[in-house]
């Protein structure tokens, strides 16, 4: 639990009353957080839509598509770290980090047509064509997420801007999440008039040409204005040993890997739970003696319910500062948010498919109540590589950053392969009426087992212990230190 704050140490941190804070512009810290948009594009199709493409679309099995998942992402889950060692010993006229925005935005919208094209080939083909174009879209997002991620630890030294920045990032993210959510099914119709594996492969093109432009914005957009004070160049090993001994840093990966299996689960299990569960829903009302009826299939349920979830996201993202500061700090309110959401998560299954009002407006508030966490779970890492270069002496932004990728998809890659597997253990079969107790395992997916995941995510929280009046104190004390010894390129 965070230590007890001083009324004054309160007053300093939760009204942002800092000295020398480095503002950011409106337009650069929405310039960054496009660049978030524009990986959401791919990080929810993937979570989204991938699972159910492969199954019911391009033509795998549950458990193949599960275990893919775990063999894929865990090897590219391991090459992350040193990802963010190769960024943070990039020396170009555009800094550190920057620039990958502009060398890797092509190859990924190339990659992404290609994993959502269904080649005319074998059973045994085609899981060898995933395999491969999965493991190098993989590859590809690391190699532009990473230093796009690690670029929010030094466009400002000032923790409260890198927390409105995160806030800015997340709320952009969560216009991609709207977009790919609420559009994607009807992007799919549309361009596939019943040929479903042509409508993914134009639906991915549409956000890859999107995602290159907001690539583009980002680069543009922002500057690194934090440079580490002056230090002899280390090797990798010795930035390995000051990460090991970065324990808020190894505490917030806990933190991350269980909220991010919360998600992958959850989500992944949306596209299952209305079109083998809920199925289609017709409304009927009659009002002052005229009758409204209007029907919506299971495509077009989940699309309307993906949709409704985003704007409480986007809602919750925009008040994540706010709520850190009116419950307490960011540890605490992010404590209260997940098991606010795990719970109400939980109480998910018990809800009757034909409540669908009551469905909608419980998926509403878990949404909103989430939401806050994403931001400052960010806002924590970049905390965290403060704190390496106040107690080692040595700065390591894109390590700290990819280490946080690497426990974002660690618990990607447990969700998304239980997710696979689970559906196989209830007995899924794609295009099929399910058994009764594949419907109840599909629940237990929407419900139990996401809310164990983010309680675990909540507890991990309590043992983080960097506070916001502990980090006032880290960045005027790096302050002071780069005042006395400047940094020299």
């Amino acid at each position: 639990m965070e230590r007890r704050l001083s009324a004054a140490a309160n007053t300093i941190s939760f009204l942002g009353a800092q000295p020398s804070i480095e503002k950011l512009s409106f337009w650069e810290k929405v310039g960054y957080g496009l660049g978030d948009t524009a990986s959401n594009f791919y990080w929810q199709m993937f979570l989204n839509f991938l699972l159910f493409f492969y199954t019911d679309v391009f033509g795998i099995t549950a458990a193949a598509a599960g275990t893919m998942f775990l063999v894929v992402r865990a090897w590219d889950t391991g090459i992350d770290p040193f990802m963010g060692a190769m960024a943070d010993r990039t020396h170009t006229r555009w800094g550190h980090y920057r620039p990958y925005l502009l060398w890797g935005a092509l190859p990924l919208a190339l990659l992404g047509v290609l994993v959502f094209t269904t080649p005319n080939l074998s059973t045994h083909g085609k899981l060898i064509y995933a395999y491969v174009t999965y493991s190098l879209i993989m590859v590809a997002y690391t190699f532009i997420n990473i230093p796009y991620s690690a670029l929010m630890g030094v466009i400002s030294s000032n923790s409260l801007e890198r927390t409105s920045a995160s806030s800015y990032r997340f709320v952009l993210a969560y216009g991609g999440l709207f977009m790919v959510q609420g559009l994607t099914l009807p992007m799919v119709r549309f361009f596939g008039r019943g040929n479903d594996q042509r409508g993914f492969q134009m639906a991915m093109l549409v956000y890859g040409i999107l995602a290159v432009a907001l690539f583009l914005v980002a680069f543009a957009a922002t500057r690194e204005r934090v440079q580490p004070a002056r230090q002899k160049a280390g090797a990798i090993r010795d930035d390995l040993k000051d990460l090991m001994r970065n324990t808020p840093c190894i505490m917030v990966c806990f933190i991350g890997l269980f909220a991010v299996c919360y998600i992958s689960i959850r989500m992944g299990a949306i596209l299952y739970y209305f079109k083998y569960y809920i199925g289609s829903y017709h409304f009927e009302r009659r009002i002052a003696g005229h009758a409204f009826n209007c029907s919506f299939d299971s495509g077009s349920m989940a699309s309307l319910f993906m949709a409704l979830g985003t704007l409480g996201i986007i809602v919750g993202a925009a008040m994540a500062r706010p709520l850190a500061q009116l419950l307490g700090g960011k540890t605490r309110a992010y404590i209260l948010l997940m098991t606010a959401a795990s719970a109400l998560t939980a109480l998910f299954y018990f809800i009757p498919s034909r409540q669908i009002i009551l469905i909608f407006v419980i998926h509403l508030l878990i949404s909103t109540l989430f939401a806050p966490t994403s931001p400052l779970l960010w806002a924590f890492y970049a905390d965290t590589a403060d704190y390496s270069e106040w107690k080692a002496g040595r700065r390591a932004t894109g390590l700290v950053f990819s280490v946080a990728s690497f426990s974002q998809k660690l618990g990607w890659t447990v969700g998304g392969a239980l997710a696979g597997w689970l559906l196989a253990y209830f007995g899924f079969h794609a295009n099929l009426i399910q058994t009764h107790q594949v419907q109840t395992g599909i629940r237990f997916m929407m419900s139990f087992i996401p809310a164990a995941a983010g309680f675990l995510s909540a507890i991990a929280a309590l043992f983080y212990k960097l506070d916001d009046s502990f980090m006032v104190k880290i960045e005027q004390e790096l302050k002071q230190r780069k005042r006395e010894q400047p940094f020299k390129p």
